[in-house]
């Protein structure tokens, strides 16, 4: 059965030496007494410095797959193996002390204050007291609370999301290549849900932890995922895939109906904007006379231009009725608000549109102007996401 199991490393390792390692699982099932599948035989390879999220309907055997990686559960068949070792042959209480384990009840113990909660799995390594209480630190830092505020104060008297961030801490704390996510963040309110997905996804790209995230949201899967799997009753994998190709190309009707009829809107979230989408109208300059703006609109034959100024930078605009008679750009143009930075996702532009009432967006490399996506660019953009779909799904996707 493939697992997780080499979370932390020796005692005698410093922070930051827990290195991603590749969990791959092979034939790992979970048979129960009277006969009940939990979870089919799997066969999953989940890559080192990845975040691969399990998601399906209730009871479909997420949580029980991620419980057999660390042995809360033990396999009925099959192996786990972490970075080519066999973690089923490994003394379980000392794999759970190697893996971030993080739950939707958070799991806090509520008369240790945060400071001895975040330190539980160094002190049991064998820490030194002065090298937990700098790692500790460090990582109430990271993840957003600072030490002196927060280090003593217990449980009860921080805000979920706190709680929630004082979890994630812990987890970490013996810096363990692996972290399983038993939905962690599903008992907080939406805004605060957004805010931990947006740290959290922050964390991981300094951190580069092989990650398990179990959800039922496919929302949240879609949002924070490398990989996503699909699985459904019986713990069956109906599709193992990227965020955009489980969109795009959805495997069957289960996870075209999984991830939803509007499947083409959430795939604005996992598309980025692509220069080769762009269109370029017609560029004039804040110093250039309205008479020499005129003759760029006529030979475009456009109706507006983007206005740059002396440094190249994105400026504003200007309309066909705005550049008649004499004067100069500068005098005539509009401010634009209406920018994103390049690489943003297709949604992030689409809603500066909308939030702006704007026909077009511009697209920025730090201050240097690069072009513009309209709502035609766009919608072909998005279409480019599915190029190479056999026919029939890609009727559906672009649904």
């Amino acid at each position: 059965m493939d697992a997780t199991a080499q979370a932390a490393g020796p005692a005698t390792s410093p922070p930051g030496s827990g290195t991603a390692e590749e969990i791959r699982l092979e034939g790992v099932s979970k048979v129960y007494p009277d006969g009940t599948v939990g979870v089919a035989e799997l066969d999953l390879t989940f890559a080192a410095g990845e975040l691969s999220v399990l998601v399906g309907p209730s009871g479909c055997g997420k949580t029980t797959t991620m419980k057999m990686i660390n042995r809360i559960i033990e396999p009925t068949t099959g192996r786990i193996l972490l970075g080519g070792e066999d973690v089923t042959r490994v003394n379980p209480d000392r794999l759970r002390r190697r893996i971030g384990y993080v739950i939707q009840s958070i799991g806090l113990f509520p008369h240790q204050s945060v400071r001895t909660n975040v330190g539980t799995v160094p002190r049991l390594l064998g820490w030194d007291r002065h090298r937990v209480r700098a790692r500790v630190d460090e990582l109430l830092e990271t993840v957003g609370l600072d030490p002196e505020i927060f280090g003593d104060r217990y449980p009860a008297q921080l805000s979920g999301g706190q709680r929630q961030r004082a979890g994630v801490a812990r987890a970490l704390a013996a810096d363990p290549p692996v972290l399983l996510m038993d939905e962690p963040f599903s008992a907080v309110d939406p805004v605060v849900r957004e805010r931990l997905q947006s740290e959290f996804l922050r964390l991981q790209e300094s951190v580069r932890k092989t990650i398990i995230f179990v959800t039922h949201d496919i929302e949240e899967a879609v949002r924070i995922g490398d990989r996503i799997a699909v699985m459904s009753a019986g713990g069956h994998v109906e599709q193992y895939a990227t965020p955009a190709e489980l969109l795009g190309r959805p495997a069957n009707e289960f996870v075209a109906d999984f991830v939803g009829a509007d499947r083409g809107l959430k795939r604005l979230a996992v598309t980025d904007v692509d220069t080769a989408d762009l269109e370029l109208p017609p560029v004039v300059h804040v110093t250039d006379g309205l008479a020499d703006a005129r003759a760029a609109l006529q030979r475009h034959g456009a109706r507006w231009a983007v206005v740059l100024d002396d440094d190249e930078n994105l400026h504003g605009w200007l309309s066909a009725e705005r550049a008649a008679g004499a004067g100069t750009v500068g005098s005539a143009a509009r401010r634009m608000e209406a920018w994103v930075p390049v690489h943003s996702s297709l949604k992030t532009a689409f809603a500066t549109m909308l939030q702006l009432e704007a026909g077009w967006v511009a697209v920025l490399d730090g201050d240097r102007y690069l072009g513009v996506l309209t709502p035609e660019s766009l919608h072909a953009a998005l279409r480019r996401s599915v190029e190479g779909v056999a026919p029939e799904v890609a009727g559906a996707a672009q649904a």
